[in-house]
Parts: C-alpha cells; sequence; structure tokens
C-alpha cells in the first residue's frame, strides 16, 4: 500500500471556524484520512496530519493550501511561532512503499500548481530543495511574513514556483519532502533531571558543549559554543522532569528512524542509564508511528533472543511493545499509534470465522468465488513455509542455513499478508464488474460511460489475480526452499504448502483467462495471458521440483 504522510501547518489557531473549513477542504478528498488536528492559541497556529496515496495526497495538500488562502489574511496574522504565510509549511513524508524521490517528485507537482493557480510564492525545502542553502526550514523562514516582501526583492529569494511578487494576504508557503519524525520519550526511575539531560547529551547527534579541565565551555574564534558528537545521526533529545509520573524522561525526536532506529536507541539509553545507576522503566510514543519501525523492533528483539523472525506481524508488534515497555505510562494500542492501523481499510472476507467463510462461498452467492479461495491459498501456503522453517531455525544439525531460514521467514510473511489482502480484493474487484453493468444504458452518452466503466472494472478483475498468480512465483520458490534445506520433520507441511501455492497459481491463472474474454484491447489480452502463462510455467515447475524432494525423501524412509 502506497502511503504518504502530509502535515502542514496554517497560521490560525483560534478561529475554529476557520481550521474547520480547512479540516474539511482535506478530508472531502477521497482516499484520505485526516488523523489529528492540533490547534495552538499561543503560536496562532494548527498542525495538521493526514495521509494516503500519493495523488490524493497531493489534491488534499492543494485543497488546504487553497482554503487557507481564502479564510486566513496573513496582514492581521499574530502569533508566537515563526511562521511565513496562511500555509507556513507543508511536507510530504514516505511512510510506506512510497520513496523519497517520489515525495520529491509530489512537492514539485505541488508548488507548481500552487504558484500557478493561486499565485502564492513557493519555496521547496529539505529533500525537494532547488538549491542547499535551502534546505533549511528556518534559513528560508529568515524575515519571516513581515520581511518577506523585502525579501522577495532580492535576487536570491525569488521564489521557485509564482512570481516574486508579495501577496499582502497569503504570504508565501514552504513545500518539502522530509523523513517521517518519531517523537519518542524514555522513562527513567529517577526524579534527577540531570541524569536524563546527561543520557539526552551523550545520544543526540549535537553532542554535548566541550569543556577544558577547568570545566570552562569551550568557543570558537567567532564565540559559538564548541560540541563533542553524540552518538546518533538524526536524533535531537532534551531531558526533562514529568510532575505528573513523579519521575525523569529522556525527550527525543528521531528526525530519521531508518538511520538511528527506535529500537538501536532504547538498547543504549538502557546501557546508558545502568552506568549512572538508574534503570529505563519503560517508554512512550507521542503520536504515531509508522509501521515498519514497529517492525524492525519486533524482529531485533526476537533475534537477540535466538528466534526466528519469521513470524505474524501481531507478534513483531507484541514482542516491541513488551521490549520497549511501550505500555509503561498506559496501554499501547497498535490500532491507534500505527499509522498504518489508523487506515487499514476493514476486510469483511479475512476476518470472518473459517465457518462462516465457508458457509458463504458454498451459497448461491457469486462473490466470494474462485479468486479469493486462490488468494487464501497462497495465504495457507506462505505460512505453512513460515512454519517449516520456523521449525528448522536454531534446531541443531541446520546451523548452516539459519540466515537463509530467517530470510524466508520473513519473506514468506509478508507474503502471506499479501495474500490475505488479495481476498478481500478479489471480490471487491468482481463486484465492481457487477456495478459497471448495472449503470445505466438508456440513451448514446449513458451507454458510452457504462461501456467505459465495465472495460475498467474488467481490466482491475483481471490485474488482481494476475497479481496473485505473479506472487506464487516467489512463494514457491520459498516453499521449494523449505522443503530442500528445511527440518526434514516438517518436510510434509513444506509439501502441503509447494501443493497449496500451486492451487493458489492454478486457480488464479482460470481467473484470469475468464476475465480476459471481457477485454476489448486485444494487445492488451494477449499481454496478460502472456504474462499469467509465464508465471504459471514458473510455478508448475518449481512445485513440481517440491513435490518430487518430499516424495523421494519418504522413499528414502521406507
Amino acid at each position: 500500500m502506497k502511503l504518504i504522510e502530509c502535515v502542514p501547518n496554517f497560521s490560525e489557531g483560534r478561529d475554529t471556524n476557520k481550521i474547520e473549513a480547512i479540516a474539511a477542504a482535506i478530508r472531502d478528498v477521497d482516499g484520505v484520512a485526516l488523523l489529528d488536528v492540533d490547534p495552538g492559541k499561543d503560536t496562532n497556529r494548527t498542525v495538521m496530519t493526514f495521509v494516503g496515496p500519493p495523488e490524493a495526497v497531493l489534491e488534499a495538500a492543494f485543497q488546504g493550501i487553497q482554503k487557507a488562502a481564502q479564510v486566513i489574511d496573513m496582514s492581521k496574522h499574530h502569533g508566537a511561532h515563526a511562521r511565513l504565510g496562511a500555509t507556513d509549511v507543508c511536507p510530504f513524508i514516505p511512510v510506506s512503499d512510497v520513496t523519497m524521490d517520489e515525495c520529491v517528485d509530489l512537492a514539485v507537482k505541488l508548488g507548481r500548481r500552487v504558484g500557478n493557480q493561486l499565485v502564492i510564492p513557493v519555496y521547496l525545502y529539505e529533500f525537494a530543495a532547488s538549491r542547499e542553502e535551502r534546505k533549511n526550514l528556518a534559513t528560508i523562514r529568515e524575515g519571516e511574513y513581515e520581511g518577506l516582501a523585502e525579501k522577495l526583492q532580492h535576487p536570491d529569494w525569488q521564489p521557485d514556483f509564482g512570481v516574486g511578487i508579495f501577496n499582502p494576504r497569503s504570504g508565501a508557503v514552504v513545500i518539502g519532502a522530509r523523513e517521517f519524525l518519531i517523537a519518542y520519550n524514555i522513562n527513567l526511575n529517577t526524579r534527577d533531571e540531570a541524569i536524563a539531560r546527561d543520557i539526552a547529551f551523550a545520544i543526540r547527534e549535537r553532542g554535548r558543549a566541550k569543556r577544558d579541565s577547568d570545566n570552562n565551555i569551550l568557543r570558537d574564534e567567532k564565540g559559538e559554543i564548541i560540541y563533542e558528537p553524540g552518538i546518533f545521526p538524526a536524533v535531537k533529545a532534551v531531558g526533562w522532569y514529568m510532575d505528573d509520573f513523579g519521575r525523569a524522561q529522556i525527550s527525543i525526536n528521531l528526525i530519521n528512524y531508518k538511520v538511528s532506529p527506535l529500537h538501536l536507541v532504547f538498547d543504549e539509553c538502557c546501557r546508558l542509564a545502568e552506568e549512572r545507576g538508574v534503570r529505563v522503566t519503560g517508554s512512550e510514543l507521542v503520536g504515531l508511528i509508522p509501521l515498519q519501525a514497529v517492525l524492525a523492533a519486533g524482529r531485533h528483539y526476537l533475534t537477540k533472543q535466538g528466534k526466528t523472525a519469521g513470524v505474524p506481524e501481531s507478534e513483531l508488534i507484541h514482542i516491541a511493545v513488551l521490549s520497549l515497555g511501550l505500555d509503561d505510562l498506559y496501554p499501547f494500542k497498535p490500532e491507534e499509534k500505527i499509522i498504518e492501523y489508523r487506515i487499514r481499510r476493514q476486510s469483511p472476507l479475512v476476518s470472518m470465522r473459517v465457518d462462516a467463510f465457508v458457509d458463504l462461498l458454498s451459497t448461491a452467492s457469486p462473490a466470494p468465488g474462485g479468486g479469493s479461495v486462490a488468494a487464501l491459498c497462497g495465504a495457507l501456503g506462505s505460512a505453512l513455509a513460515s512454519m517449516a522453517v520456523a521449525l528448522t531455525h536454531g534446531k541443531k544439525g541446520y546451523e548452516a542455513v539459519t540466515d537463509q531460514m530467517l530470510e524466508i521467514g520473513e519473506q514468506a510473511q509478508l507474503l502471506k499478508q499479501a495474500f490475505l489482502d488479495d481476498v478481500d480484493r478479489d471480490t471487491e474487484a468482481f463486484k465492481q464488474v457487477m456495478a459497471a453493468w448495472r449503470l445505466p444504458k438508456k440513451n448514446d452518452e449513458q451507454k458510452a460511460v457504462r461501456d467505459q466503466a465495465i472495460q475498467t472494472a474488467t481490466r482491475q478483475a483481471t490485474l488482481v489475480p494476475l497479481q496473485v498468480l505473479q506472487r506464487c512465483v516467489q512463494a514457491a520458490a520459498l516453499a521449494r526452499a523449505a522443503v530442500e534445506q528445511g527440518n526434514v520433520n516438517s518436510i510434509s507441511d513444506a509439501g502441503v504448502g509447494a501443493l497449496s501455492i500451486r492451487t493458489a497459481a492454478k486457480g488464479a491463472y482460470f481467473n484470469v483467462r475468464i476475465n480476459l474474454s471481457g477485454l476489448d484491447d486485444l494487445k492488451l489480452r494477449q499481454d496478460l495471458l502472456a504474462a499469467a502463462e509465464e508465471a504459471w510455467q514458473i510455478v508448475d515447475q518449481i512445485t513440481e521440483e517440491a513435490v518430487k524432494k518430499v516424495e523421494s525423501t519418504f522413499d528414502q524412509k521406507r
């Protein structure tokens, strides 16, 4: 699921009607989920957080900026926070299955549209910056709104998009792309704020002020404090005392959790705390966290325990929560704190009990049907491959394949989840075809709309099983590896996994074939059929090899 977060900051934190008007403009864009609206009266500023697929997020960002330009008059704005315009800053942040380059592309598209259609000067920052000196948001904001008219007259500060003419009502907007920022606090079993500060100085990128032998702070020739770098890059941290909980806390901003992962920062804080005679009691998240950051922590701690990381997503989350003590101050609820879970669509079929699903399948209802069952077979086959390697990992005699088993287990779990998603995707695609066929056809215009809708829906109904079939290629390879190199005592489980994946692939192939007849585009039909036949031939060969290996193993044991 391609998912991007956008966190625009609007220069209005007091007028609830204006705030709601902007929020409604964002909320009304299909595919976008507005997760948080956080107004501040003193700063006179509201931070909104929304997520969705790239194009939907792009549209929502434009609608929010456009509405802010309509309802906010910067010539009358006063607030404690630095700001440049009605929409002060609008960053795009990759969350899942999206690259930073894609976010940069969105920032450029949005900047061009805002500059051209709304006639607001636009500056690009961070990863989207057009030049080095514009990467830092604080540098672009220098002089703020009050100094913008003069700034725009300088050749070095012409906007990236829009005209270099002062817009007194809207000011300017800074648009860019940055990494996901995780606000994270680590709790100590002490009231001593100095200890928390000391640990914060040790871990943060900036480090601590350098001192001479007399404990005097050292400064450079310009009088600036000289700092000794800390342990973790892309980390900011301070120490403080929480009166409500009666303990000191290390407050951390992980600017790039891919560079300095959450779990490594936590482990180091535990070590530093112990050196200072105190103990970490747990931690807390402020705001949301990407799923991958939590899963990485779960894998890290399972690996430290000498266990396979090829476990379900739910178990990885459970281990991460336990290991990091994320429920130290209050219960950690994944459905509220993990960003992907906040917008995860309901899966009516997958969430059914097995008997209820089978009962529904056995009725005259045309959906769910063979496509959903094929996807379910893929999930079962991948699960069995993961099971087989889990029963291999750590077993005597299989030390040479430990790393490979870990990799297979992790990949099998990812495929299992993807196949489960396909169960509902297939049925939903079929329903869209049925809906298209039910469109009115009373006149030529309606017929044209209906025909186009049928072709679009049929294409999607063909692509879903094709994707299942192509996914089976990777799943079959994992099952074969589990058969050939896994624990011989679980070879029958791996063999059943290979057979299940074979059934999934053939079933998906059937569903591609039956839907192809509904496509008018002959070239598209030929291309899709060729792709399906190629994938099926590969799966057929791989699973046949796996089955023969299982049977030969049984024959040798006679």
